[in-house]
């Protein structure tokens, strides 16, 4: 279990990320890519085209570095492989690992024991040399351009869902209903957060706040750092659509996406560009709530809008494919 501790100025700067965090999503990638079995089922399609497109590209090694790095098994793994400056984007954060301070360095890969799984890599670490540094990056570059950026889209989608309905929840019910509404890998017992966690440990933030950061790849429980002096970031889960599948597997329902070509449907796509609730959504359009419901069905069968239950209410969003016809491109993948 992790105790995560707030005073009154903690409370004022709990922040939701816009997006998930490209490094923090590459590592998470490798966990699901390496887990033993045939894996998650949500992954499971993602993992078979993941590991033919590493194959393919010559990027097997790279992504072994990754993950002998992080290992999905570990109870603690670098924390400079996720960077803050990651939140503005792959290249930012990647900067950012080249430049870690040898001391971090060589502190962080003694106390994840792995200088003997890579013992070459590590002995030039050591030695200060900034060439395996580079290499890393241009690992965790290539290996993101080729099994996360091909989802990115939907991987922001999920996020941008999971956060709508979390700030839903703060404006209905303020920072205690929003963090209750993390159970049951969250706990939320004023001043404390309680996460399960494979081990024990507390976090004092001490007026630095807390952001939570929404994960496609992360799975049932949180992740956080380990160096409490680092920027406290908590990087969740978040569910996944049913529908969901790697960008290369993706099917279309002609029929269905035929029954949007109508202005009405058309208004309503455009509406849901906000999370809205069939209420809500009945009085952008001026329409009865009935009618509001039955054009977001359609939605649904044509795999461009997904709902879900927010308590006592249900909260329609635009999915990928909606985004990109409403838009006309698909999500970008920023700092590329």
């Amino acid at each position: 279990m992790l105790r995560i501790h707030f005073d009154e100025r903690d409370i004022a700067r709990v922040q939701i990320a816009a997006e998930p965090d490209p490094l923090w999503e590459t590592v998470l990638a490798m966990h699901q890519l390496t887990a033993p079995g045939n894996g998650l089922p949500p992954y499971a399609a993602w993992r078979m085209r993941a590991r033919a497109e590493l194959a393919e590209r010559g990027l097997t090694r790279a992504a072994r570095l990754i993950s002998a790095l992080a290992p999905g098994d570990a109870r603690y793994f670098p924390d400079f492989l996720t960077p803050d400056e990651g939140r503005h984007g792959l290249a930012a954060g990647l900067t950012a690992l080249r430049e870690t301070p040898r001391a971090r360095l060589t502190a962080e890969l003694r106390r994840a024991a792995l200088p003997a799984r890579l013992p070459r890599w590590a002995g030039a670490v050591a030695k200060g040399s900034r060439a395996p540094l580079d290499e890393l990056a241009d690992a965790f570059r290539q290996v993101h351009g080729t099994v996360v950026a091909p989802d990115w889209t939907e991987a922001t989608a999920t996020a941008a869902r999971d956060r709508a309905g979390r700030a839903r929840t703060l404006c209905h019910g303020g920072v205690d209903r929003m963090l209750n509404s993390f159970r049951p890998y969250l706990r939320w017992e004023p001043p404390v957060l309680h996460v399960d966690y494979p081990r024990e440990g507390d976090l004092r933030l001490h007026g630095r706040g807390l952001r939570l950061v929404p994960s496609h790849f992360c799975w049932r429980r949180p992740i956080a750092l380990a160096d409490p002096d680092l920027p406290p970031v908590l990087v969740h889960p978040v569910e996944h659509t049913t529908a969901w599948a790697p960008a290369t597997t993706r099917a279309c329902h002609p029929q269905a996406l035929s029954a949007l070509l109508g202005r009405t449907r058309a208004r309503v796509l455009t509406a849901l560009d906000a999370p809205a609730t069939t209420g809500e959504l009945a009085r952008r359009l001026r329409v009865s709530a009935p009618s509001a419901s039955e054009h977001v069905s359609a939605l649904r069968e044509a795999n461009l809008a997904h709902s879900r239950r927010d308590g006592g209410s249900v909260v329609h969003a635009l999915t990928p494919l909606g985004a990109a016809l409403l838009h006309g491109e698909l999500a970008p993948v920023r700092g590329v």
